[in-house]
């Protein structure tokens, strides 16, 4: 019997463009592919010998003769690339409209009624990148005290402040009543508090992000599980993306390895249930960055700190391991890319070198989390514990 399921979710570490990937302009990426020809390779023994290198039409990765896992690639149903799209999706939402993004920044009709609520002007409101905004704002908004918004090719509307000129608390707040303003034909994914310190010409992002997001339109497994008096453990930003929703208990985290103690200390407790991860550094620190060389060192830390994730696995745990959207740092510019993702399962529970082929929805490992722990179905997905389990 199987009583706990460990979802970890490497932020936008796709394997390469979906069928539809001309329409998003993604045609050629390939996270993984791209960054190992880029490096010329990596070690990733551990994840390679779960199964990685074995995944359908993957590019990179070696191929073992008896993977230990089960291993699969997801094709996204729902119509998007973004994190919320993704993680919903896993979890049983089908998003058939995208997110409404903004490329030439945000209209008056959104801008006069925030900076109405929260007595001040505003810098920028255009798309750019986080760092370079705060460069080339960041003096200006010291001397003014007006924070930075800004967006991106996502749907995200996010502020930017210094944390000793708007403190933390308010940095929030504000960011509460962009959300509550952001609504109907201007519902953004995701508003996102971006707080930096330093001084000019030195300005660093802080691990203070907060991210606020849209709460989702119906049930998903999460609420099914929470619902049954299952434990639904969240780290890092799982319980931002999901607002909250279907979550008992919440962790954030400072950085990918920050993320894997966490997901281990709750290992370690004696819950049943759920802990699901989200390790976001691989988007937020370096796909975003086109950091090539980082990204390729990330998946290499990770992949040595798996080996303790196994050792702490109990006998009635099962192991996930997947992405929710590409991110190729090789790719012209910032964006992220539509891709197929990666999946691993593993667990003393499941069969070994199982192909599980090609899936056509993330909601899938939904179905399969709510199958495994016995409880409601969600919406969409099909469940595939019976190709895996003993």
């Amino acid at each position: 019997m199987i009583n706990r399921v460990i979802w970890i979710v490497l932020d936008s570490v796709g394997m390469g463009e979906l069928p539809d990937a001309e329409k998003y302009g993604d045609v050629g990426a390939n996270t993984i592919g791209n960054i190992w020809n880029a490096l010329g390779g990596l070690k990733i023994p551990n994840m390679e010998k779960l199964g990685y290198g074995n995944i359908e039409s993957i590019k990179g990765p070696k191929k073992v003769q008896d993977a230990v896992g089960c291993y699969a690639r997801f094709a996204e149903m729902s119509n998007g690339k973004d994190t919320t799209t993704g993680h919903w999706e896993m979890c049983g939402i089908y998003s058939e409209n995208p997110f409404p993004t903004y490329p030439n920044g945000f209209p008056n009709e959104v801008m006069d009624e925030f900076e109405k609520q929260i007595g001040t002007k505003t810098l920028a409101n255009k798309p750019a990148s986080g760092t370079v905004i705060i460069e080339e704002l960041g003096e200006e908004h010291m001397k003014t005290g007006y924070p930075i918004v800004y967006t991106s090719a996502d749907s995200v509307f996010q502020i930017a402040a210094h944390e000793e000129v708007i403190p933390l608390e308010k940095l929030y707040e504000m960011c509460r009543k962009a959300r509550n303003i952001l609504k109907g034909k201007h519902a953004v994914a995701r508003v996102i508090a971006r707080p930096f310190v330093g001084k000019p010409g030195d300005f660093t992002r802080t691990s203070n992000r907060r991210d606020f997001s849209l709460t989702p339109p119906y049930d998903t497994v999460l609420d099914n599980l929470k619902n049954s008096n299952s434990n639904v453990m969240a780290v890092g930003k799982i319980e931002d993306i999901f607002s909250g929703q279907g979550v008992t208990e919440a962790v954030h985290t400072k950085d990918n390895m920050d993320g894997v103690d966490k997901t281990l200390e709750y290992m370690k407790q004696d819950k049943k249930g759920l802990i699901f991860t989200n390790l976001v550094d691989f988007d937020m620190k370096w796909g975003h960055r086109n950091n090539v060389e980082a990204y390729g060192r990330g998946l290499e830390a990770f992949d040595a700190r798996l080996p303790e994730i196994l050792e702490a696995m109990r006998d009635d745990d099962v192991l996930f391991i997947t992405a929710d959207h590409g991110c190729d740092p090789t790719y012209p510019g910032t964006d992220h890319t539509r891709e197929y993702v990666p999946f691993l399962a593993y667990g003393k529970a499941l069969k070994q070198n199982v192909n599980l082929g090609t899936k056509t929805t993330f909601a899938d490992m939904g179905q399969t989390v709510a199958e495994i722990l016995n409880v409601k179905p969600i919406k969409y997905g099909k469940s595939f514990l019976n190709e895996i389990v003993k």
